[in-house]
């Protein structure tokens, strides 16, 4: 099995567009150590020719366009991407879907919830049904292999989280929440990776999953629970909005302490989070720690 980065950060990329943080700033003018990354997207390959995508990053046509694994054959129509994976309808995991509109047939799988707030609340989706078949929106259930493809399958395990402000109340209130954000378990043969964008907590059951996956690809996005209220005033605590820290005594670095197994990647992270200073005491800790952090164009084979 194949995994491949094609974009590393958390809504708005590194630097992003808008932010003067001494990150964002210190990239700019190349005074911090650190790469620039696009918003999280990850690719898997169970074969030489076909890829399953694990969401669809705002900045997917980009992605896609730098690797030429990506390329249509010569002379068609056509993509090695047989299939998505949504693990939420977040922003910032559905809308480089709309960049895979032209008349290309697709198979996306996600929660019945995640379906219903794509198709039946947002009728810009409905742009991917000009092609010839039409999409494909396949629910995926919970805890149960299904198959991708060839010698392929995957698992969602949920998390619990929220459903994005975006919902409309009436149809948020119709939605099971263990339906609002997964992770997703994928297997080949005796080989399994992790896919865990977003996680709100780390129960035992989770520690279990990373200590039987070859590779697990975590939730980075904040090193602190506070990390932004004290850059740009935002009251909500990263647990609050979602996102376990990195640090301190409950964050996810010294509750996976001692777990054995996976190789621990981080991504999704935050243009706030000072781990993106490959010179900062948090970065040195990672890797003192045994953790890597990922950056686009990262791959894996297991």
């Amino acid at each position: 099995m194949r995994v491949k980065i094609l974009g590393s950060a958390a809504g708005g990329g590194f630097p992003q567009w808008n932010c003067g943080c001494s990150n964002c700033s210190g990239l700019r003018s190349g005074t911090l150590k650190g790469l620039a990354r696009t918003q999280a997207q990850v690719a898997v390959s169970a074969s030489e020719s076909t890829w399953v995508l694990l969401n669809a990053s705002p900045d997917l046509r980009q992605q896609l366009l730098q690797y030429p694994e990506f390329a249509p054959a010569k002379a068609t129509r056509d993509t090695p991407i047989i299939a998505i994976i949504l693990t939420s309808a977040d922003v910032d995991c559905v809308l480089g879907l709309l960049h895979l509109r032209e008349f290309q047939p697709l198979r996306i799988f996600a929660t019945p919830s995640v379906l219903r707030i794509l198709t039946e609340e947002n009728s810009l989706f409905r742009a991917l049904e000009r092609s010839v078949p039409p999409v494909e929106w396949i629910p995926l259930p919970m805890n149960e292999p299904i198959p991708i493809d060839v010698n392929l399958c995957c698992r969602a395990l949920p998390l619990g989280g929220h459903f994005p402000d975006y919902v409309t109340p009436t149809l948020r209130k119709t939605l099971p929440k263990k339906d609002a954000v997964v992770a997703l378990e994928l297997c080949q043969g005796d080989k399994r990776v992790l896919y865990a964008p977003s996680l709100p907590e780390l129960t035992q059951g989770w520690k279990d999953s990373i200590a039987h996956a070859d590779l697990a690809l975590l939730d980075g996005t904040f090193w602190t629970d506070c990390e932004l209220s004290h850059l740009t005033g935002n009251k909500k605590t990263a647990r609050e909005i979602g996102h376990l820290p990195l640090s301190g005594e409950n964050g996810l670095i010294e509750q996976v302490r001692g777990t054995k197994g996976a190789q621990r990647v981080l991504i999704h992270m935050n243009n706030t989070n000072p781990v993106l200073n490959e010179e900062s005491a948090a970065s040195q800790t990672l890797r003192d720690t045994g953790w890597s952090v990922a950056y686009d164009g990262m791959e894996f084979e297991l």
